[in-house]
């Protein structure tokens, strides 16, 4: 009796651009898929890349090839916002196919604040500028309220998500805000700016005020268009 041999499962693709949580845009535009030397490995053996079980792409290895981890490159459009399943399989002359473990992937090419605009260098113009008190921005922020803090807001932006992380730019000081949460998305944030970062950030009579959203996969918002305001110490 003639006993066939299934081929063992070969290890899963791994995407080495990608960030901890996921792809970002940037590493949407230019993907690469690592896999790994695999038992047997040989000239002439036929990898085939599938995404979501579609054929994405292939490489006939060459002598030169034997031993070392293949690089298959990810048409941009197959890269769609969502969970991916990434698998391959070995073609080899005399043998049955093998078939890889699947990885499982997040996609988020969306920027938060939509895309920003080649145009506008640092800026993000989909973003709206922070919301002050109708006092301070007549009139700037005065010795107490340098000494309490000052209340600001930041609008709610597309594609806002949990897991975004915003930084406020308070002249040349930095401020990092708490972690969007899912029951944040869509709602204003409320920032007090403590009396500590607006002393760091010293005694100018004019700075600007802006900030950044760095979503959980990577990709970087840019400045919102700053707030001019005038201190008076």
């Amino acid at each position: 009796m003639t006993r066939i041999s299934t081929p063992a499962m070969l290890a899963a693709p791994t995407l080495p651009q990608a960030h901890r949580h996921g792809i970002n845009a940037f590493a949407a535009s230019r993907l690469l898929v690592d896999i790994a030397p695999y038992p047997n490995m040989g000239k002439g053996d036929l990898i085939e890349l599938f995404w979501n079980n579609c054929f994405a792409a292939s490489r006939c290895l060459q002598a030169t090839d034997i031993g070392l981890s293949s690089h298959l490159r990810v048409p941009q459009s197959f890269v769609q916002n969502g969970t991916a399943r990434l698998h391959y399989r070995v073609m080899q002359v005399g043998r049955g196919a093998a078939r890889s473990a699947i990885t499982r992937v997040q996609v988020k090419t969306d920027y938060p604040g939509g895309q920003p605009s080649a145009l506008c260098g640092e800026e993000n113009q989909n973003l709206a500028p922070v919301v002050l008190p109708e006092m301070i921005r007549r009139h700037g922020v005065n010795s107490r309220q340098i000494r309490r803090g000052v209340p600001l807001v930041i609008e709610p932006y597309l594609n806002m998500a949990a897991g975004d992380d915003i930084t406020l730019r308070w002249g040349d000081s930095r401020l990092d805000l708490p972690r969007i949460q899912a029951r944040d998305v869509s709602h204003r944030v409320h920032v007090w700016v403590p009396p500590a970062l607006i002393q760091e950030a010293g005694a100018d009579h004019r700075l600007d005020v802006t900030y950044c959203i760095l979503d959980r996969v990577g990709n970087n918002s840019r400045w919102a268009p700053g707030l001019t305001l005038m201190l008076f110490s």
